[in-house]
């Protein structure tokens, strides 16, 4: 399941992100790829070691758990460190599948992927999250601080740049439901569960649905 989700960032921390970002200091976005995805990385990345790191990553992790939606869509039991990359004209990310187990030390296994974009659509031409799908290839662009997220599983790209600065803040998640289809159920019940709380929230009906989150969440999840 493909889920966009609008006003991750409010403006305040993405203004905050933004000047950090742009005062920041890149390196080749090759360091942080995979064996195979090296050869079609074609971007940059604000370093490891750069000073605003710790703010600012705390700063896109707290904001997708504190978001309802996120939490609905990824049921997410942790998060990997962001990157954040820049891709200037003429750079791209070819073809690629990510890593199933992510970081260094205590790895996280990447059941979802998220990319929180930093740019406005108008700040540059091309660039589109690009993702394979069995109805076709789905592009997506959003406004700045909105978010899609998506399985790591899926093979995807970012198309080139042709004029301005993408710059993008990407990370991975690690689910309670490994398993994309059931997070999938889980979240139409969850939809289900919550439309009855507000039609009905007295009715038995509506005990039964969250009867039924509950016990599914219960069977599914990986603690």
């Amino acid at each position: 399941m493909l889920a966009t989700i609008d006003g991750v960032l409010d403006w305040p921390a993405l203004k905050k992100i933004r000047k950090a970002v742009a005062e920041g200091e890149f390196v080749d976005g090759q360091k942080t790829a995979g064996f195979r995805a090296k050869r079609v990385k074609h971007n940059e990345q604000l370093s490891h070691t750069d000073a605003s790191r710790k703010v600012i990553d705390k700063m896109v992790v707290d904001a997708l758990m504190a978001n309802a939606e996120f939490q609905r869509v990824a049921l997410p039991k942790s998060l990997h460190r962001p990157l954040f990359s820049r891709y200037l004209p003429g750079m791209d990310y070819g073809l690629h599948v990510d890593d199933a187990l992510m970081g260094r030390g205590e790895k996280v296994r990447s059941d979802l992927s998220v990319t929180v974009f930093l740019s406005s659509p108008d700040d540059y031409d091309g660039g589109e999250l690009e993702m394979a799908s069995p109805y076709g290839p789905q592009e997506v662009k959003l406004p700045a601080g909105s978010a899609v997220v998506y399985p790591s599983s899926t093979l995807h790209r970012v198309k080139p740049v042709t004029r301005g600065e993408r710059l993008a803040a990407v990370t991975w998640v690690q689910s309670y439901i490994a398993d994309p289809a059931r997070r999938e159920v889980l979240y139409d019940v969850d939809k289900v569960r919550r439309r009855l709380m507000n039609a009905e929230p007295d009715a038995e009906e509506t005990d039964i649905a969250f009867k039924i989150y509950a016990n599914l969440l219960r069977m599914w999840s990986d603690l």
